[in-house]
């Protein structure tokens, strides 16, 4: 699931050049022609197949409040996105899809979607509004979010731990020591390997990827004193953790088989964990994560998804009608209902809230305290490094203000490199 968050932010693909060549520096498509053959009071939108029954759900109400007719598509998301750039000047793209937040700023910026007002805008968040927007402009409305969870379980201990000096302590139990491996334990297990897993840590101690709330790639956070104090606490857990922990590629496996299998108490993943662990039979509960040691918040990024309109659609302004018909509080409390994803729309997600369901509530409280990713193209080159870093620290190649203040060099140079004026 995580792979597309940071293949996301990649280099320009040729196609994205060519979309760039069509729309120019990002402001309006050049593709006409193809408007005024497939306008009208007609719209397509595009969504995952999970999303259908819900689409079919609304269509009619949407249909006889505005007079459009709706034709839903079934398409996977990142299959929209990719051929956007050629499909959008044929006339072959959808109206309107979904598009995670981390690649709505690109796209935006590209050409490829078009500028947006939130119709609702009073019933979105600042971390929400700020992920569909780039350079000032709006290019999508928000619909769903999540971030990162606390799984803990139930079989094996009651409560979720609400700090991480509970979990330090967790760590300490003989059950949870790891056969093999003298002074090793998996009572409580994190994939820092993994930068969109790690960064919560480092955000929480005040470290940070991009200044000027991600938008400034000229100020890079990840060696200031305090990310480097994030990096020696997690170095302190990495001496505490089996061998398995510190292989970026099987990390992940790793702690979720410790977990299903009843060896590990408490991990962190994400709400679309949640399915897997269920048909593993596993007794999970789920809660916001834990403070850190210090005092602070675990401040993962917030992401999601969210409603954007193509900038070669025929029809902008049913597009915009759609996209706030979309967003308003009954109908994010619907799709909540149809897919169990969290809306975006506070109202909705106050709504949802009150329902009661565990794992739903833990991602709202952990949103609360959650970053928006950066969304400007020079992401793409922190991800990799990012991750290094942690390795280096957690394999005990590089002290953790040497392995910092060699990362932010490595980032800074491939951003010059590759975005130089």
């Amino acid at each position: 699931m995580l792979n597309w968050k940071k293949v996301a932010l990649g280099s320009l693909s040729l196609a994205s050049v060519a979309a760039l060549a069509a729309c120019g520096n990002g402001g309006s498509s050049s593709s006409d022609s193809n408007k005024s053959e497939k306008g009208g009071d007609k719209l397509v939108v595009s969504v995952d197949p999970g999303y259908i029954d819900y689409m079919k759900g609304i269509k009619d109400k949407f249909e006889k409040d505005s007079g459009v007719k709706l034709e839903v598509k079934e398409e996977g998301m990142m299959d929209t996105l990719d051929k956007l750039a050629t499909d959008g000047p044929t006339g072959a793209a959808p109206d309107v899809f979904l598009a995670p937040y981390d690649r709505v700023g690109g796209l935006g910026n590209e050409g490829q979607l078009a500028e947006l007002k939130l119709g609702n805008e009073a019933d979105f968040d600042d971390t929400a509004k700020n992920l569909v927007t780039m350079d000032g402009k709006t290019y999508g409305a928000p619909a769903v979010v999540e971030s990162l969870v606390l799984y803990y379980n139930q079989d094996l201990i009651k409560e979720a731990p609400k700090t991480f000096a509970e979990l330090e302590e967790l760590q300490k139990d003989p059950k949870y020591a790891f056969a093999g491996e003298d002074g090793k334990a998996v009572g409580f297990l994190a994939k820092w390997t993994d930068f969109y897993y790690a960064y919560g840590l480092i955000a929480g101690y005040g470290g940070y990827v991009f200044g000027e709330d991600g938008t400034d790639p000229s100020d890079i956070g990840l060696a200031n004193a305090a990310a480097v104090e994030g990096l020696e606490y997690a170095k302190k857990w990495y001496g505490t953790w089996p061998q398995g922990m510190q292989d970026p590629t099987k990390a992940g496996d790793f702690i979720t088989e410790q977990f299903v299998t009843g060896k590990a108490a408490a991990i962190i993943d994400g709400p679309w964990a949640a399915a897997g662990l269920t048909d593993a039979g596993v007794n999970w509960g789920a809660a916001q994560i834990p403070t850190l040691a210090n005092g602070k918040n675990y401040e993962a990024f917030g992401g999601g998804k969210a409603w954007v309109v193509s900038n070669y659609s025929a029809n902008m302004e049913a597009a915009q009608k759609l996209v706030d018909f979309l967003t308003t509080e009954e109908n994010q409390t619907a799709f909540y209902e149809a897919t169990q994803e969290i809306p975006a729309n506070t109202k909705a997600r106050e709504a949802v809230a009150a329902k009661g369901n565990e794992l739903t509530t833990a991602v709202i409280n952990q949103f609360a305290n959650a970053q928006p990713m950066p969304n400007i193209p020079q992401m793409a080159e922190v991800w990799e490094p990012a991750a290094t870093l942690f390795f280096d620290v957690a394999s005990g190649n590089k002290e953790p203000k040497a392995a910092s203040e060699a990362t932010v060099k490595f980032i800074k140079e491939a951003i010059e490199q590759k975005y130089a004026e």
